[in-house]
């Protein structure tokens, strides 16, 4: 579900935004981090596993493992010559720059005064960076932008991203949560983000763009009490963020955990969503279940499902953009999570299974993926 960015600005980008949809700008936060218990092993094949469904709109705030290329820009070095030593070294949008120098890229910040002490002394750098998870190096000088009076890479970068979503299970046994149901990208190049660091917060739904047809709509949300802190982030896949979470955050329909379902115990027919339409108040709504890929292995679409419900359709036209992640429930048992809406059919959309969610979050074991596939030898 996707997406808002900022403007750039000329050199170096000091912030950017998730995939997710809708919320204002990158914030500061004295949040201190959380303490967490170990969390526990996952639970055996013969205990029935069971988490709490979520539903509540959360706000997430994550920081890059680095410093990410999402463009080029030149640098106007004299009136006739304009050029990008960034581009002219190799690297392109979506490479993830680790370090310059060896010095660890851990903030944006730290870039502008490696290039600027490299350009006082007339020296190349040398850039560790990333590229489809392997480590390349790149070598280049900076150039002296003489507008500006700075030494620029001629790159568009950025380390911090944040927007908004929807939790969908939390395991209070291990202690764990998981979000979104699909991989959070840069929404420029694309490009998976590296998490370094990150966490979660309760976030408020203010207002709703309605989606027509071509047009998904939006829920627009902003974060609330940025200090209280309900879990970090710790793996973005192509199933949501997952991280741990001390307790079931407010505003749940559910006190205690409900059964699972496997992938092969999903059925077309009806089901139930839940989810935020304003406010923080998770309500439930009803969605037909109109078709279920049988798989055996994990892959993002994995249900069709359509909203039946008139009052979500009243007010929202169907599936926006901020809804990824809502919870799916059919015969009082978690199914999956809400990820893409049709663009030219927004009261439809695909469907995650559960048990991939929980498989990239630790909660379940081998043998509970795929108990229908065993065999006796």
């Amino acid at each position: 579900m996707n997406r808002n960015l900022r403007k750039f600005m000329p050199g170096l980008l000091l912030a950017f935004f998730l995939s997710l949809t809708g919320i204002a700008g990158p914030q500061q936060t004295s949040a201190a981090p959380l303490e967490y218990a170990p969390a526990k092993p996952a639970q055996s094949f013969d205990e029935p596993l069971k988490v709490i469904p979520g539903g509540q709109t959360i706000g997430v705030k994550v920081k890059s493992a680095g410093v990410l290329v999402v463009g080029h820009h030149l640098v106007e070095v004299s009136p006739e010559v304009k050029l990008s030593p960034g581009e002219n070294s190799g690297l392109v949008p979506g490479d993830l720059m680790v370090s310059i120098n060896g010095v660890k890229l851990d903030e944006v910040s730290k870039v502008a005064k490696l290039v600027e002490r490299a350009g006082k002394a007339d020296k190349p750098l040398s850039i560790l960076y990333k590229r489809d998870g392997k480590e390349h190096t790149a070598k280049l000088k900076p150039a002296y932008d003489r507008n500006d009076k700075v030494w620029r890479l001629g790159l568009y970068i950025r380390d911090s991203a944040a927007g908004v979503g929807t939790l969908t299970f939390y395991a209070p046994e291990q202690g764990v949560y998981g979000a979104l149901g699909h991989v959070i990208t840069d929404m420029n190049t694309g490009t998976k983000i590296v998490v370094g660091s990150g966490h979660i917060v309760q976030s408020s739904v203010t207002s709703i763009s309605k989606s027509q047809d071509g047009d998904p709509g939006e829920k627009r949300a902003i974060f609330l009490k940025e200090s209280q802190v309900l879990g970090n982030v710790e793996s973005n896949t192509d199933f949501g963020i997952f991280g741990k979470m001390t307790r079931n955050p407010e505003h749940s329909l559910y006190t205690k955990p409900i059964p699972v379902a496997m992938s092969h115990e999903v059925k077309e027919g009806p089901a139930q969503i839940l989810t935020v339409v304003d406010g923080q108040q998770v309500e439930r709504f009803n969605v037909e279940i109109i078709h279920v890929a049988r798989q055996q292995s994990p892959a993002t679409k994995g249900m069709v499902l359509r909203i039946t419900d008139p009052r979500l359709i009243d007010k929202t036209g169907g599936i926006v953009q901020g809804m990824s992640g809502s919870p799916i429930v059919q015969n009082g048992r978690l199914i999956g999570a809400v990820t893409h809406v049709f663009v030219n059919d927004p009261k439809s959309g695909y469907g995650c299974f559960i048990e991939w969610m929980l498989k990239d979050s630790g909660v379940s074991s081998p043998l509970q993926q795929f108990p229908y596939n065993l065999k006796a030898v």
